[in-house]
């Protein structure tokens, strides 16, 4: 048990799950927490359907399943259901789902006819599953809170990646300036840039035509003789912060910097990012990057972990402590 023999106990012991889908976070995770991780078989059949057993009794425990939910997005999102059910049946005390990364985030709006709110979905089936609780990094859209109805805690990182851009880099920069991949960044991206001490540019895109790639960027801001650090809440394939590199550097930008939280990195965006001209890319573990994508990245990235801050807010939650302390909320 966590924190001290006299306090007050509402659950049991911590008892922590891990999925498929972030073994090495959850390893982390257990060692930060000096808490051995449960035991737990996940088996696909060859018709792809998953069978979980529990190694042994959860019953009365307070249960943390820490599962990102990107590639296999569909597979890791069962698996995440099915394990939450799983500790459901076995009467756990209370079960909350740690899921770095959230998929369908950018399904969060009706923003065409005949579309669905994908993210609504997901956040249902987790309380359905049998959660009573939910800890996530940095959704893409903020409303995505507002889709649950169980209580959470909604961590964003950003602080994290610029207190490792102070003590290692900020000294560095010539005249440095945040810039945002995007007008929907553009808060978050002023938030770094007050954390960092610099002014802020951002990139505008307009459609200019039926053709879904064509589009229109505009800097807004000034980058001439500037290093640049870009910054962004995920990075998929890519392509939007290929045309942020392109922008900065036509308008004069002298060495560019990338900062971004979700490393999803699908189809080509390693060799993507390996054929920028960028000084260096910040990211962190919320989304394991696999060695395959690494070989291309080696030497320029710094993967930061989520696990220290994953961890302590599983030990404050599990002992009733406020989460924002540790924020300076």
């Amino acid at each position: 048990m966590l924190g001290h023999s006299h306090e007050l106990r509402v659950y049991g012991g911590v008892k922590l799950f891990v999925g498929t889908g972030s073994p090495e976070l959850g390893n982390k995770i257990s060692q930060y927490l000096k808490i051995p991780l449960s035991g737990i078989d996940i088996i696909e059949f060859p018709n792809e359907n998953l069978f979980i057993k529990l190694h042994g009794s959860v019953r009365g425990q307070d249960v943390y399943v820490i599962q990102s939910t990107a590639s296999p997005v569909h597979r890791n999102l069962m698996e995440l259901l099915i394990m939450i059910q799983t500790l459901r049946l076995d009467s756990a005390a209370r079960i909350t789902a740690v899921v770095p990364y959230l998929c369908y985030g950018r399904s969060d709006k009706k923003d065409q006819p005949r579309v669905p709110i994908t993210s609504r979905l997901v956040a249902d089936m987790i309380e359905v599953a049998g959660a009573d609780r939910y800890m996530t990094l940095d959704p893409h859209a903020g409303q995505i809170q507002g889709f649950f109805s169980i209580p959470g805690d909604v961590l964003t990182v950003s602080q994290m990646l610029t207190a490792h851009i102070k003590k290692n880099l900020r000294s560095k920069l010539v005249d440095p300036v945040v810039v945002a991949v995007d007008l929907g960044f553009a808060k978050k991206g002023r938030n770094y840039a007050a954390d960092l001490g610099t002014p802020i540019a951002f990139i505008e895109k307009r459609r200019t035509g039926n053709d879904a790639n064509a589009e229109a960027l505009t800097l807004i801001g000034d980058v001439k003789n500037r290093d640049v650090i870009i910054v962004d809440d995920e990075v998929d394939t890519a392509g939007s912060i290929q045309q942020a590199v392109n922008l900065v550097k036509e308008n004069g930008a002298r060495d560019v910097y990338l900062s971004f939280i979700h490393p999803i990195l699908s189809d080509d965006g390693p060799q993507r990012l390996a054929a920028l001209p960028i000084k260096h890319i910040i990211t962190t573990d919320s989304v394991p990057i696999s060695p395959e994508k690494m070989k291309f990245l080696e030497g320029r990235i710094t993967v930061l972990s989520v696990a220290p801050m994953l961890g302590e807010v599983i030990r404050r939650a599990h002992e009733g402590r406020s989460v924002g302390e540790m924020f300076n909320e």
